[in-house]
């Protein structure tokens, strides 16, 4: 099915929130409205469900936001409910001033959440007054904006968007930390200190759960950092953002924290979170003595320097880069990536140890995979075709197995499977060579050269493009890839049938074969629908005057074979 078009078909609520047997919604108490009754109105569809953390998190935002409009007459929500059953529906929804479709349609709720692609939740998508979908992230935009959002067209968010970029020219603490409501922080033993105490200071806002892995195991060492800075009488200081659901979850994190924070799901938290493009946890934002950003993240520079990567600055963050890369040219297997204590070597599948100095001179790949994990499983096979090709030219190459897998007989079964060599099942290298190429998930492999040097950390990407071509994985032979497939990209058409366009593309799924391919496709952006060109045509030698590619026809809204 296509993408929902912001500027395509109006949708009439009538059919499209009716079902044969009911031309009505209903409210939490029971009583029925009519869905003509919406006509005119704009409307958002809010898909959400009351065993999601987030959208409880989000629901009482819209429901702020809905009782500030809602007397105007010209707005309306429908709930569509993805609980599981009927008593946690009526619950949730018992917390809704709005409209809902009945929990026993489910047939509606699924085609609903079918025709917008509503794959998570909570998501809001707004229909204007004409029926036509406005916008697909009234979720982000409520979050963002509050009731300033409203009426939510391109124009009104346009509008936001420049206000919002004339704030981070001229921001301030203050203008981050000070809402309508609230001019202070607060500690945790219950007091309250006014942001204006912060001004002039270094202050680094800590956006984090206390539940997340990586925030539980980064904390103890902030907190080390935090007060060795303070002991030394640096003007630096900690405003803790929690993105916790549960305020219970909110006091046990913070009460092991030394520093400030945001009350409990203040909402100045989410708004954080978009005006900084928050993207991983845990980020460590760092805002300057003046009140501007100074970096936007810097949880790493003190996972690899601790303290040594205060006070944050452009010229501090040179001299780390120096060092860093000085480092990075004297690894070698042995010294420093797979050697450490008196684990220096790596086993076959029947057992046996190899010593890590019988690697020393090859091009290795460290394969981080696991059983549990499916794409994982689908990845392995045809990596292993590519090993065992790789091999067959007499290559100087191996591959190293690094599990994730939960126990010992999950990593047996799984490393039978494979061609090569692994660190033993619970090894404590994997938990540094995680740390060391910044694993976040997997598959995922890097490749280190014949030196010990890393040569690539997107190495599964490039397999995956390139299958044995890639190796040895280095950024000078792929550029020569890339060179070589863009001259035979010259001999290919620009388009095959209907909307089939040839196109770069940064990654994607062929819909043919269904494995993943990177640089060129054969695209139809209304069904994102893509073809990889060596399923698109025969041979390129044999296929330089055939315009066509049999199999598959566009329909407009979707792609079939034939």
């Amino acid at each position: 099915m296509a993408d929902v078009d912001v500027n395509g078909v109006s949708h009439d609520p009538v059919p499209l929130l009716s079902s044969e047997a009911r031309d009505f919604l209903v409210r939490n108490n029971g009583d029925q409205v009519k869905i003509s009754s919406l006509s005119g109105k704009i409307v958002g569809l809010y898909f959400s469900g009351s065993w999601c953390g987030p959208c409880r998190s989000f629901t009482p935002s819209l429901v702020e936001v809905y009782q500030k409009v809602v007397s105007k007459g010209e707005f309306e929500v429908v709930f569509i409910s993805s609980d599981r059953d009927d008593e946690s529906f009526n619950e949730y929804f018992s917390k809704m001033p709005w409209l809902a479709i009945p929990f026993s349609d489910l047939d509606t709720r699924k085609r609903l959440k079918d025709l917008f692609k509503a794959r998570g939740i909570p998501n809001l998508v707004i229909l204007d007054a004409n029926g036509k979908v406005s916008t697909e992230q009234g979720t982000r935009f409520v979050r963002e904006y509050g009731v300033d959002a409203y009426p939510f067209t391109p124009e009104r968010i346009s509008f936001l968007k420049e206000e919002e970029e004339n704030a981070k020219n001229n921001q301030t603490l203050t203008s981050i930390l000070v809402s309508s409501s609230r001019d202070y922080l607060v500690s945790n033993d219950g007091n309250q200190v006014a942001v204006s105490e912060l001004e002039g200071k270094m202050v680094g806002l800590y956006f984090a759960t206390s539940a997340h892995g990586g925030c539980i195991e980064f904390t103890p060492k902030h907190v080390e950092i935090y007060k060795k800075l303070k002991e030394k009488g640096e003007n630096f200081e900690i405003v803790l953002i929690s993105l916790d659901y549960e305020e219970e979850q909110f006091k046990t994190g913070f009460e092991t924290m030394p520093w400030l924070a945001l009350p409990f799901q203040d909402k100045t938290c989410e708004k954080l979170v978009c005006y900084f493009e928050l993207a991983a946890l845990p980020t460590l934002v760092i805002i300057g003595s003046d009140g501007k950003t100074l970096k936007s993240n810097v949880a790493e520079l003190i996972e690899e320097h601790g303290i040594e990567a205060y006070p944050f600055t452009p010229k501090k963050l040179g001299e780390l880069a120096e060092i860093e890369k000085a480092k990075e040219a004297e690894h070698t297997l042995e010294s420093s990536i797979l050697v450490l204590g008196d684990n220096d070597f790596v086993i076959e599948k029947n057992g046996s140890k190899v010593p890590v100095s019988e690697l020393v001179g090859k091009t290795i790949l460290l394969y981080f995979s696991a059983h549990w994990c499916p794409p994982c499983r689908a990845f392995t096979p045809r990596l292993s075709e590519i090993y065992n090709e790789i091999k067959a030219k007499g290559e100087a190459f191996e591959v190293i197995f690094i599990s994730t897998d939960r126990d010992q007989s999950s990593f047996d079964e799984y490393f039978a499977s494979m061609p090569w060599l692994a660190l033993p099942f619970g090894d404590e290298r994997k938990k540094f060579l995680q740390q060391k190429f910044k694993i976040q998930g997997i598959p995922a492999a890097i490749a280190i050269g014949p030196s010990g040097r890393t040569v690539n950390k997107e190495a599964r990407h490039v397999i995956t493009a390139h299958g044995a071509d890639a190796f040895p994985f280095t950024e000078e032979h792929l550029k020569d890839l890339e060179k070589k497939l863009d001259e035979i990209a010259k001999g290919w058409p620009e388009k095959l049938k209907h909307e089939l366009v040839l196109f770069r593309r940064k990654s994607y799924g062929c819909d043919s074969c269904g494995e993943m391919g990177f640089g060129w496709s054969y695209y139809c952006k209304p069904c994102d629908f893509d073809l990889h060109p060596k399923c698109a045509s025969k041979k390129e030698e044999e296929n330089k005057d055939d315009q066509k590619t049999e199999g598959f026809v566009c329909e407009g809204d979707v792609c079939r074979k034939a």
